[in-house]
């Protein structure tokens, strides 16, 4: 009889843990860009794990280390990840570079421009119907707050409809909305969005690219 509920004992054991273990979730991957101008904490989607795996992938081989925010405009966003970035030489054109592949578009109508957003670069419709991102270029989303005649008047030209909780958001914070849906946003900035606000205001030349190099450093965090 005892060892009959022993065996009870360590199967309702076994139960209990395979259950917590099948419902317990992974921490979101955090990771830390350092900058001359502030460092920024950004957290990684879970609804966008290509965007996701390919971002701490790239990481991982110390592929980010050195390159610049090569493309900054106040009030919209502020871009790197440009390989070609890591050697540039003062008024070269930068934008075009990247590995030899893209990431397909992975849209989540939940997820929107909000300012702080982390999403990815990707050339344009004409050459790319489908909207696949870039391999390695993203961009933070700096923006600008809008009003409800603004948002209506880009809801109209777009043709598509911002919900009212992303509206509350545009007003209130800002972001940049006519992009949605169109790019894959697959982060946020978590902190040092004021970084972002002085990178994105940084001095710079005819092509949008910053007078004094900004170089990014980034790591991961537990």
């Amino acid at each position: 009889m005892k060892r009959l509920l022993y065996l009870f004992s360590f199967l309702i054991m076994v139960s209990c843990t395979a259950t917590k273990k099948s419902t317990t979730k992974n921490a979101p991957v955090r990771l830390k860009i350092e900058t001359d101008s502030g460092t920024i904490v950004v957290r990684l989607y879970d609804q966008t794990p290509l965007h996701r795996d390919n971002f701490v992938k790239l990481f991982k081989d110390d592929f980010y280390d050195g390159l610049l925010f090569h493309r900054v405009i106040s009030d919209f966003m502020i871009q790197g990840g440009d390989p070609n970035s890591r050697n540039a030489k003062p008024g070269d054109t930068l934008g075009e570079g990247g590995l030899n592949y893209t990431i397909p578009a992975e849209f989540d109508s939940t997820l929107f421009h909000k300012k702080g957003a982390l999403a990815m670069a990707r050339k344009g419709d004409n050459v790319n119907p489908e909207k696949a991102s870039s391999s390695t270029q993203f961009y933070l989303v700096d923006g600008k707050k809008l009003t409800d005649k603004e948002l209506d008047v880009m809801e109209e030209r777009l043709k598509f409809k911002i919900p009212e909780s992303h509206r509350e958001i545009y007003r209130t914070i800002g972001g940049t909305p006519f992009l949605d849906m169109n790019y894959t946003v697959f982060g946020e900035v978590e902190s040092g969005i004021e970084a972002v606000d002085k990178i994105a205001n940084a001095p710079k030349d005819n092509l949008n690219r910053p007078l004094t190099g900004i170089k990014m450093k980034i790591t991961i965090l537990k």
